[in-house]
This record gives structure tokens, sequence and C-alpha cells, in this order.
């Protein structure tokens, strides 16, 4: 192994030292800091992500036309009336009076607009028994939730006056209400469920609940800090409400781990019988400097995600990459200063049998030094560590395997919900009579006149040839904008809720259809969007995104263990152990949400599918998150290298004195990560269930058996450095002498000397 030079350096070990020196002055800051940032963030407001900006290609188009002509959507709002009885038609004059109750019913709500009969726009199915009235909401779109409810009452009535028929109505407006009334407080549910749960686990791990609070409240107002700053950076780089949900359960996961790390060292090294002061030193040089590696490889992955050019992962990625910045800032100044303000007050609120005064006698009465478990566990892991690595990579490898028959797609309305949800069972309805109706692709045309003889006859044989080439089954419908010279043309895809099949009736409308009727008129632009058209939009993107974000997460990552760590080995097996770990959580994801193995556990029956934009970013937050753990032990090993141990003690040393703090922080992280895994839409379902499979297989399979049995093989090849790569910049550890000198006592508690 290199010798090291030890003198004190590194940005972390300094910090440390300078905030627990001036303890009120580094608290001061801090909280000056969150204050002003959170002032500036209410003053600033927040920008959020516009739908023009959401997507490239001809969604992005034609959203900017719109944008651009001023006109303002309004939510469109359909009623199904259907017969219940095989005999009854839509001619009958029973049909026909329920259609009429309805459209006087609706109008007379005053909330609406533009009310269609079937019987004049022929939207009437196939088979003579389904009919829609159509009609838009008065108001701005992203508010006609709120307004809906007189027009659904006014609906539920007709349909108690009329039983031979169902009357059922779906649109934006509804389904914004019905979401909101069954599935609004999920979200803020596991937000302020999640808080506790990591609390209730810190109380567990440090049996104190001064030193529980700490990690807590350092999270917090580092989120409540980045949500200020997040506000003036919008203005920049809009920002949206998902990038907000994200950065809330990344700043949590990694700001308590964070402090989590530190305290225990801090713990530890008081528990070996030195004073506060050399405890925090240490902390800081060790742990701290753990801690800004881990949280600089955490926000270069963040980083991969602004690679995408999708502007709500690029949201993410910033929300997540500036919240984990500010909790590793955090971590390494204001918590050092809050540890050497409170001395041994940190320890108040003991609880019996968990705090480690009571574990430690336990210990010592049974002449154990660490995790009785994970030292049974590495016994055998090192008696043998061919057969671990075979055995254990083996298992990964199968677990990851259904990886490789992964479908990825946006998912539809009974995908995501179920058919717990009457308004579920609507849309199929719906679907089925009328396929693609509930959503149709949608044309914007522009052109200097809209009203142009050409421009007419082109729009004429589009809905002609729309039909005729079997890309849909109308009826196709045209609205005309004459102000503003466009034209919005809604075509039913064949497919319907089948994306693959209606992805190839949007093929024929944009490589047939279109070139062939408005693609011949000069100076006219008609980008198809939609649904469907924004799912294959999305999906194009995401494709073209994988590889640089692939290669700018593994390729940035691998060069800052390789700094950090001064080894080439370390950094190769660092890179291969976390893409393991991923593949292994894409395996259980398939196997759950698309094979359905074990699917009624988790309330994911018959989705099929993972969602289109979960692999990336799954992607990017665990191999960020998974190197948390991987810094924190193999700085340990290191450090105990560092000391004389041969490299197989160093092994055992840091894997057992890390396995409580590692255990400890990835129990939070996989409660948290499983609160949002019993949301009920299936795509925060997905997240969840993948986030904490991942985290749990990381920090029991990855660092306790594959990771301690590679390197027990490479032995001193871990810590192999080319002579050419010498002279790289020197991150490596920041200990003083003194720091690893270790500190032995007798029976009698004196030191003596090693």
């Amino acid at each position: 192994m290199a010798k090291l030079d030890t003198r004190v350096r590194g940005i972390a070990a300094r910090a440390g030292g300078w905030s627990a020196r001036h303890r009120w002055a580094a608290v001061g800051i801090w909280v000056l800091f969150v204050v002003l940032a959170m002032g500036l963030g209410s003053a600033a407001g927040r920008v959020d992500v516009k739908d023009s900006d959401q997507l490239k290609g001809e969604t992005h188009t034609a959203a900017k036309i719109i944008e651009d002509a001023g006109i303002e959507e309004p939510a469109s709002e359909t009623v199904l009336v259907q017969a219940k009885d095989k005999g009854l038609k839509a001619t009958d004059a029973e049909f026909r009076q329920a259609v009429e109750a309805v459209v006087k019913a609706v109008e007379g709500t005053g909330k609406v607009t533009d009310v269609t009969s079937p019987y004049d726009t022929q939207t009437i199915s196939k088979d003579g028994r389904s009919a829609l009235v159509q009609f838009d909401m008065r108001g701005d779109s992203d508010t006609a939730g709120d307004r809906v409810e007189p027009v659904l009452k006014a609906v539920e009535g007709v349909q108690k006056d009329h039983a031979s028929v169902r009357i059922e109505e779906i649109g934006g407006a509804s389904m914004m209400k019905t979401f909101s009334d069954a599935f609004g407080d999920d979200f803020q549910k596991a937000e302020y469920s999640a808080v506790p749960v990591a609390l209730g686990i810190l109380l567990i791990a440090f049996g104190a609940l001064v030193a529980a609070l700490l990690p807590v409240l350092l999270a917090i107002t580092a989120i409540m800090a980045t949500m200020g700053l997040m506000g003036v950076v919008s203005h920049v780089m809009p920002m949206s409400d998902t990038a907000n949900s994200v950065m809330l359960l990344v700043g949590l996961a990694v700001g308590v781990d964070y402090c989590l790390f530190y305290l225990r060292r801090e713990r530890e090294e008081r528990a070996a019988g030195r004073d506060g002061q050399t405890a925090l030193r240490i902390a800081a040089a060790t742990s701290g400097r753990a801690i800004v590696v881990s949280g600089v490889t955490v926000c270069v992955a963040m980083a991969g995600m602004l690679f995408t050019g999708l502007a709500e992962f690029e949201a993410m990625g910033l929300a997540s990459l500036v919240v984990v910045a500010v909790a590793m800032v955090g971590s390494v100044t204001v918590l050092p200063a809050l540890l050497s303000l409170l001395g041994e007050r940190v320890e108040k609120g003991k609880i019996p049998f968990l705090h480690p005064d009571s574990r430690l006698r336990r210990n010592r009465k049974r002449g154990d030094s660490g995790s009785r478990f994970w030292s049974a566990v590495l016994k055998g892991v090192l008696a043998k560590p061919v057969v671990s690595v075979v055995v254990a990579a083996g298992a990964l490898l199968a677990i990851a395997a259904p990886a490789l028959g992964m479908k990825t797609q946006q998912l539809t309305l009974d995908q995501e919900f179920g058919d717990s949800l009457p308004i579920v069972q609507t849309y199929n309805r719906l679907n089925e009579a009328f396929p693609g109706g509930s959503d149709p692709a949608e044309v914007v045309v522009k052109a200097k006149d809209i009203n142009a003889p050409e421009v007419k006859s082109a729009l004429a044989d589009f809905r002609e040839r729309a039909i005729s080439s079997g890309a849909s089954r109308g009826p196709v419908e045209i609205k005309l904008h004459d102000a503003q010279n466009l034209a919005y043309v809604y075509v039913p895809l064949v497919g319907g809720s089948d994306l693959d099949k209606a992805g190839e009736s949007l093929d024929k409308l944009r490589d047939e259809v279109r070139p062939a009727t408005l693609g011949k008129v000069d100076g006219v632009e008609a980008p198809i969007t939609g649904q469907v058209a924004g799912s294959k939009d999305f999906n194009d993107q995401l494709a073209g995104a994988v590889v640089p974000v692939f290669a700018f997460v593994v390729v940035f990552a691998f060069a800052l263990m390789l700094l950090s760590f001064r080894s080439l080995t370390i950094a190769l097996t660092s890179i291969v152990l976390n893409l393991l770990s991923v593949g292994a959580a894409y395996g259980i994801l398939v196997g759950v949400f698309q094979h359905g193995w074990g699917a009624s556990l988790v309330g994911a029956e018959g989705v099929g599918a993972i969602i289109t934009w979960l692999p990336l970013f799954l992607f990017v937050i665990l191999f960020g998150l998974s190197m948390d753990y991987h810094v924190f032990v193999v700085s340990r090993i290191r450090e105990a290298r560092l000391r004389g141990r041969t490299t197989k003690d160093a092994i055992t040393h840091g894997v057992v004195t890390t396995a409580g703090v590692v255990t400890s922080a990835a129990v939070i992280m996989v409660a948290v990560f499983a609160i949002f895994g019993t949301l009920s839409m299936q795509s925060m379902k997905q997240m969840g269930v993948g986030l904490a499979a991942a985290v749990l297989i990381d920090a029991t399979i990855i660092r306790g058996v594959l990771l301690p049995a590679v390197m027990a093989l490479l032995g001193e090849r871990n810590w192999y450095l080319p002579k050419w790569l010498n002279r790289l910049p020197d991150l490596t550890h920041d200990e003083s002498p003194e720091a690893l000198a270790p500190t032995t006592r007798d029976d009698e508690g004196e030191p003596v000397k090693v």
C-alpha cells in the first residue's frame, strides 16, 4: 500500500475544527442561511415547468404554437350515455330523451359551454348502443376540478330518472376532482409520516432523544433552505411539484444518513475514552471526510438528470443535487458546532436498554466489540470468499435477470389506479365503445389563413384519410380558432388504451396521412400531440438520453472514487457493485409489477409494465445513494489498514464497526421509501418499492457479503494504483497521526501505550 502524507488536510477536517471552536458563529450562520433562503424563495415565488417546455419534438412544437397564440384550452368533459339492454339503441325515443335530459341538465348548471349533442356530432358507437354528449368547462382548465361538482351532480340526477341507460361523466375536470378526493392526501400523508418514522428508528439507534432529534432537525432545515433556494433558481430553471416531492425524499434520506455517520463516530470515540474535543476532531477527519466524498458523488449522480433534456427530470435532478449539497455542508459545519455546544447533554433523554451504555455493558459481559450478527456472517464470508462471491453474485444476477425483458410505457388510467374507482370503469367502457375517444390525438394546424380554400380542403382530406387509412374509426372533430388562424383536429386512435396499437395509429397519422394532406399546403404547420403522442415523444427522448446519462454518472463516480481512495481497484469494484445492486432492483420491479410475482403483497396486480421514467430515475438516485454506504465502509477499512492491520483484519474491523450505523441508515431509507410504496398511484408505488429493495440489497448482500469477499480475494491489490496515475490529485483521508493512533485501556480504565 502506498505511503500517504498524514497531515491534517481537507475541507471536512478544517470545517469541523473551525465549527467546534466557533460554535455560536457556526450555528448562527446556519440559521441565518436557512432564514434568508426561505425568505428569498418566498419573495421570488416558484416558477413551474410550462407544458411547452415539458418535452421536445412535435409535442413541444404544438404546445409552443398554442402558447404563442394565447389560447388556453378549456377542460373538456364527456358524458357517456350507454344502453344497459342490448335491444335499446341510440335512435330509440327512450335513449333520445336521456340524451336531451343530459344536455339540458349540464347547460342548466351555468358552469359549461359548447355543449354538443351526439346527434349533431355523430358521436354514436358502431353498435348504436352508446353516445357521447361533449362540452367544455368555463374558466381556467387548471382549476376546473374545483368547479365541476355541480355538473357531476346534475348528471347523477339524470341517471336517477333514466334507469334503462348508463349515464357517466369523464374528462379532465372530473378526473382531476376524483383523483384529488381519492389520492390528494396521499403525498402529504407520506411526507408527514416520513419524519416520525425516521425519528422512531433514530431513537432505537441512539437510545437518546436529543441525539435522535439532531439528524432529523438538520435534515428538515436543509430541506427548508433548499425549498427557498429552488424558488429563486426556478426563475432560471423551472421547478415542479414532482421535483419538490423527490427533493424531500432524497433530502430526508441523505440528511439523516450523514448526521448518523458523524454522530456515531463521535460517540464511538468518546466511548473509547477520548475527550469531547478529540472525539469531534477524529469524527470530522474520518466520517466528515466520508460525508464529503459521498455527498459530492451523490451530487454528480443527480447532475446526470440534467443531460436528459426533459424539463421534469432536469427539475428533479437540480432540486436533489441542491438538497444533498446543503445537507452535506450542514453535516460538516453546524453539526460539529452543535455537538460541541451540547457536550454530554447530547445523551439527554436516555431510553433504557436501547442506549449504548446499556449495550456496551452487555457486550463487555459477552466480550463483544461489535455486531455479533455481522461478525458471524463475516467469519463465514472471509473463510470462503470464493464461495461467497459466487453465491451472492449469482443470487443478485438471478434477481436481475427479469430486467432483460423490461417493458416501459406511460401507464394508462386503469394501470395507474386499477379498477377501484368508478371513473376508471367509465374510462374502460368509453374506450371499448369509442376506441381512442378518451385520449384522442390532437393535431394543431397553424396557417396564414385558416379559412383559405386550400387549407379547408386539406383539413377535410385529413379527416377522411385518418379514417380510411385505418388510423381512426372516427368521429374526427375539427375546431376552428379563426382569430388566431389555428385549427384543432381531434382524432380518436385505433388501439385506444392499448398504447402499442395506438402508437401504430399515431405513426400512420404522422407518416402517411399528414404528408398526403396538410403537408402539401405551403406555410401550414401541423404537429400532432395528445397523450399517446406525448408518451411516444417522451420515450424517444428518454431513449436518446440513456447513454449520455449513464456514461456521465459512471465515469464521474469512477473518477471521484479513484481520487478519494487513490486505488484503481477500489474505484472499479465500487462501480461494478453499484451496477449489480441497481440491476437487482430492476429485476424486482419487473418481477413484481410486470410479471405480477407477489404483486398482491404491494397492491400492484395487473399493471403489466414499468412507467417510462422510472429506470433512468432509479439508476441515477440509487447510484448516488449507494455511495453513502460504500464510501463509509471502505473509508473505515482503509483507515484500519493505515493503522497497520492486515487487509483481512481491516475488512473485519471496517464492516463490523460500521454495521450498526449502516443498518440504522438503511432501515431509515427503506422505511421512508416503503411509505411511498404504499401510495395508491402505481408509478409512486413502483418508485417506492424499487428504492426500498435496492437500498436493502445494497446494505446487506453488497456491503455485508460481496464487498468484504471481493476485498478479501484481492488482498493487497485493493490498494493498487499504477505509477502513471500517481500525479492525480490526492483526496485521500484527512486524518492526522494522532487521530489514527489507537487508544487501549487496561481493566482500570487507564491508557496503555501501544
